[in-house]
């Protein structure tokens, strides 16, 4: 039985969307897994840009049809997030006359997430559905809506949290601060908690990444460290807590961003605990169950409580959390949560 993935190359921006897709990426071909390349020759806007983007599509799933060969299995990531007019009629060919077997790894429910929610993806999401064999999902929660929409439990593994790989640095140590990191797209039009985090003076906040609004500077508890390739991050997360939250307000995690979160793996959690950081993490989100089963950081209902919990944080719980973090980064940096869900699905499939 031949392994392959759909792999889709397109532009990398300097957040952890694409990394995330890349990681599995890796982490599929290490274990048997052969890249089938689904190109982006063009990211113009223009009718004969897009034209000649969907004659490279065309190619490209051409190929693909004749490379896979029959009764192989398929792994996909879910979602694609660009148009391509002969994806799905390619995908239902391979299972329909090769008897391909798909491993649909989700990435993002965008109808869980809200504001992107559009006509085209509630049909990625109902192909995805239609054609999985053996589905890959974040967490248990997003098991539960899985199996809410009618999928088979028994088709259904669990990731636990999304791999950051990165370069073994032999464990650096983060120094004990009471300040919060915040790692990731900074706009305080989607992001509107961040626009509002110079409320939690006197506690610190460093903030790193794109869309950094300047008039942040005004606060004179926000930090701001650039915006850098995902490869040079992890080296600035080097003391306090990395914050994971999302939404409208630091007084929860608000709108459509926020509770997504309730669901989904975030990927900035797995770049602060692969980086040996210590988090904070809203107690609503589905990952506040694996950051307090396993000793990694606080969980908090908002941001202002923050500010009396540190003052009185002491230099050993942080450093507690700090060797708790130890294994669980270990398995991170290394993608050993990816290969593990692959495996299992593999067993899954192959029944």
């Amino acid at each position: 039985m031949k392994l392959y993935q759909i792999v889709e190359i397109a532009g990398n921006d300097n957040h952890a969307g694409t990394k995330a897709t890349s990681d599995i990426a890796w982490i599929a071909e290490n274990i048997g897994f052969k890249p089938v390349s689904i190109r982006m020759r063009s990211t113009a806007l223009s009718k004969a840009a897009k034209l000649q983007r969907q004659v490279g599509y065309l190619k490209d799933w051409h190929q693909a049809c004749r490379t896979i060969e029959k009764d192989s299995v398929v792994l996909l990531q879910h979602p694609f997030h660009y148009p391509q007019l002969t994806r799905e009629g390619a995908l239902r060919k391979l299972k329909e006359q090769r008897h391909v077997r798909y491993i649909c790894l989700v990435h993002d429910v965008e109808k869980l997430r809200g504001f992107r929610y559009n006509a085209y993806y509630e049909h990625e999401f109902l192909t995805m559905l239609d054609l999985a064999d053996v589905l890959i999902v974040h967490n248990d929660r997003m098991a539960d809506y899985f199996i809410k929409q009618g999928v088979d439990g028994s088709r259904i593994i669990k990731l636990g949290i999304f791999d950051y790989l990165q370069k073994d640095d032999g464990g650096r140590m983060p120094v004990f601060a009471r300040e919060i990191i915040v790692a990731g797209n900074l706009e305080t039009v989607k992001c509107g908690y961040i626009g509002q985090l110079g409320r939690l003076a006197p506690l610190k906040v460093r903030l790193y990444g794109p869309n950094y609004d300047e008039k942040m500077g005004a606060y004179d508890n926000i930090c701001y460290g650039g915006n850098l390739p995902s490869d040079e991050v992890p080296s600035k997360l080097d003391r306090g807590f990395g914050l994971v939250w999302d939404g409208s307000s630091i007084e929860g995690c608000l709108g459509d961003a926020g509770q997504y979160l309730r669901y989904n793996n975030p990927h900035k959690l797995s770049l602060y605990l692969s980086s040996g950081l210590p988090v904070v993490i809203w107690n609503g989100a589905a990952e506040a169950d694996f950051v307090r089963g396993n000793g990694l950081g606080l969980t908090a209902a908002s941001l202002p409580e923050l500010i009396d919990r540190m003052a009185r944080l002491t230099e050993e719980e942080y450093l507690e959390y700090v060797r708790n973090i130890s294994s669980v980064r270990e398995q991170l940096i290394h993608g050993c949560y990816g290969r593990t869900a692959l495996q299992k699905a593999l067993e899954l499939v192959r029944r």
